[in-house]
């Protein structure tokens, strides 16, 4: 049977210094550089992500990384403030409120995007799964 030793998520950029400054300036994460012009993300839990610069970036058009808050309205706000637009999504089937919040569907949560155009949520703990 197949057993991996460990696991970490990755996904593109098209820009490593806006990058490094958006994850670690904007969402206060630890952005350290690795070889090749890599970056490695450390989540909260410890966990890894390694981003990677990719000449031919295509943005994801799903979303790659969820940041798990106490209260989505809050980190909404704070992310408005520091420039970060959160109202990316105009579709009945997934309706949001003038911030950019879907509520009511599970938990609550708001969608935003990477300087690369990836897709990232802040999403309520509570009403979460555990």
């Amino acid at each position: 049977m197949f057993k991996p030793k460990g696991s970490f998520s990755s996904f593109s950029i098209n820009d490593v210094a806006q990058a490094k400054e958006f994850y670690g300036q904007t969402l206060g994460l630890t952005v350290e550089d690795m070889e090749m012009g890599f970056l490695q993300l450390t989540t909260p839990e410890g966990h890894r992500i390694m981003i990677y610069p990719k000449d031919n970036h295509e943005p994801a058009t799903f979303t790659v990384f969820n940041l798990v808050v106490d209260d989505v309205e809050a980190a909404v706000d704070e992310l408005n403030a520091a420039g970060v637009r959160t109202k990316i999504y105009d579709d009945p089937n997934l309706p949001t409120d003038d911030k950019g919040i879907a509520r009511g569907m599970g938990p609550d949560i708001a969608w935003f995007k990477d300087p690369a155009g990836n897709v990232i949520s802040v999403i309520q703990e509570s009403g979460m799964m555990s």
